[in-house]
C-alpha cells in the first residue's frame, strides 16, 4: 500500500539547532513506517553562501517546494518555524504556496514570541498576523502556556499541543552516588541569555561558601571567547571547563559524568533538547519557568527552579543539591521516569501519525465514508 507523502521543512539535517534534533528524530522514529516523510530544507543554518545566492534561494526556494508537493503528490507539509521577525517573514510563502497546491499544512513552533506579544505595537501588524496563522491547517505548539496563548490570539484555529521527545537509548547508563565536587553541565549555545554568566557569577560565589563543584561547559557559540576571559577574571579556572560541541557517544558520555544540568536561561526557549537528555540521563535541571519548561519540571521534586538572570538563587539551588545527595539522587530517579511517561520520541511519532492522518482524512472526506 502506498504511503502518504508528507514534506518537513527545517534546516540542515546537519546543523547544530533544535529544530535539526526534532527533524532527525522524526525521520529515524518509527513514523516513516506509515508516511512517506521527505526533508525539505530551508533556512540559513548547515549553509555556506553569499548574498547574491541567499536572495537567489530565498526567491526560488518556495516555487521548488511547490514543484516538490506537485511531483510527490504530498498530502501534508510540515512546517518547522518559529515566532520571530526572520523565520515568520520566510515562512509565510510555504504556507501560502503548499495551500495553492492542496496540501494540508502543520505549522509548528518551536518557540519565540508569543502572538499576542509579537507585533503588540500595531494593531495593523496584529491583525495580519492573526490572519496568516488562520491558514495552516493545525499549529502545533511545544508548551502548555504556548497553547492558551495561540487559542485565545486565533480562536477558531486548530491549536495541537505536542510536547518534544527523545530516544532515550543513549542516557540510560546506570548512576551511582557520587562524593566530591558536585559536577554541574551545560550543553547548548553560548550566548549570553542562557544564563551563563550568571552561573559563573553563582559557581565564584559558591566558592566563597565552601560549596565544592565544578562546571563543565559543551557547546559553541559568540559568546565563548568572553566566557573564557570571565573564568579567568573570577579566578574559576580550575573549576570550569569547556568541552565544545558535543554529540553522541561524547555527549552521553559528559551527561552520565554529571549531577546537575545548568539551564537558568531566559532566552525564547521552546522545549531545550538538552533538558529532556539531561534528565533521561539522571540529571537534575537547575532551570527558569520559560517556554516549556515548567511542562517537563512541574514540581521540586524534578529540578530547582530559579528566576531569570538570579546568580544568588542559582547559588541557592547548588548549595542545596550539593549539601543533601540523597535527595539528589532520589531527585535523579524522579527526572529519569519524567521523561520516559512522557517525553519519548515513541509518542511524538504517535501524535504526529495521528495528527497528519487525521488531516488527510479531512482533505478527502469521501474516504472517511
Amino acid at each position: 500500500m502506498k504511503r502518504t507523502a508528507v514534506i518537513l521543512l527545517g534546516p540542515s539535517r546537519e546543523a547544530v539547532s533544535g529544530v535539526s534534533t526534532h527533524l532527525n528524530l522524526l525521520l529515524g522514529s518509527a513514523l516513516p513506517r506509515q508516511f512517506d516523510l521527505m526533508h525539505f530544507q530551508v533556512g540559513s543554518e548547515g549553509r555556506r553562501e553569499g548574498l547574491l545566492r541567499k536572495a537567489a534561494r530565498l526567491l526560488a526556494s518556495p516555487f521548488l517546494l511547490a514543484a516538490s508537493i506537485v511531483r510527490h503528490g504530498a498530502a501534508v507539509v510540515h512546517v518547522n518555524t518559529s515566532l520571530d521577525s526572520g523565520a515568520y517573514w520566510r515562512d509565510l510563502a510555504y504556507v501560502a504556496l503548499s495551500k495553492l497546491c492542496g496540501a494540508r499544512v502543520v505549522y509548528q513552533v518551536h518557540g519565540g514570541a508569543l502572538p499576542a506579544e509579537f507585533f503588540a505595537g500595531s494593531r495593523l501588524l496584529s491583525a495580519w498576523l492573526r490572519a496568516t496563522l488562520a491558514w495552516p491547517d493545525v499549529v502545533v505548539v511545544l508548551a502548555s502556556m504556548e497553547a492558551q496563548a495561540y487559542r485565545a490570539y486565533v480562536p477558531r484555529q486548530n491549536v495541537a499541543l505536542v510536547p518534544n521527545g527523545i530516544d532515550r537509548a543513549a542516557f540510560l547508563g546506570r548512576r551511582a552516588a557520587r562524593s566530591g565536587p558536585l559536577g554541574l553541565l551545560y550543553i547548548g549555545r553560548l550566548i549570553a541569555t542562557k544564563g551563563l554568566y550568571e552561573s559563573l557569577e553563582a559557581l565564584a560565589a559558591g566558592r566563597a561558601l565552601g560549596v565544592q563543584a565544578r562546571l563543565v561547559i559543551a557547546g559553541g557559540g559568540p559568546e565563548e571567547a568572553r566566557l573564557r576571559a570571565r573564568v579567568r577574571e573570577l579566578q574559576l579556572d580550575e573549576h570550569v571547563s569547556f568541552a565544545g560541541p558535543a554529540f553522541g557517544e561524547r555527549k552521553a558520555r559528559l551527561l552520565a559524568e554529571a549531577d546537575v544540568l545548568l539551564l537558568p536561561s531566559y532566552h525564547a526557549e521552546g522545549l531545550p533538547y538538552a533538558l529532556l537528555e539531561g534528565m533521561a540521563a539522571g540529571l537534575v535541571p537547575i532551570v527558569t519557568r520559560i517556554g516549556a519548561i515548567p511542562d517537563v519540571v512541574p514540581d521540586e521534586l524534578h529540578g530547582q527552579f530559579v528566576p531569570p538572570g538570579d546568580a544568588g538563587a542559582i547559588v541557592a539551588a547548588i548549595r542545596a543539591l550539593e549539601r543533601d545527595r540523597e535527595r539528589l539522587m532520589r531527585m535523579s530517579t524522579a527526572c529519569r521516569a519524567r521523561v520516559a511517561s512522557a517525553f519519548t520520541v515513541e509518542r511524538v511519532a504517535a501524535d504526529f501519525a495521528a495528527l497528519y492522518a487525521a488531516l488527510c482524512a479531512a482533505r478527502t472526506p469521501e474516504a472517511a465514508t
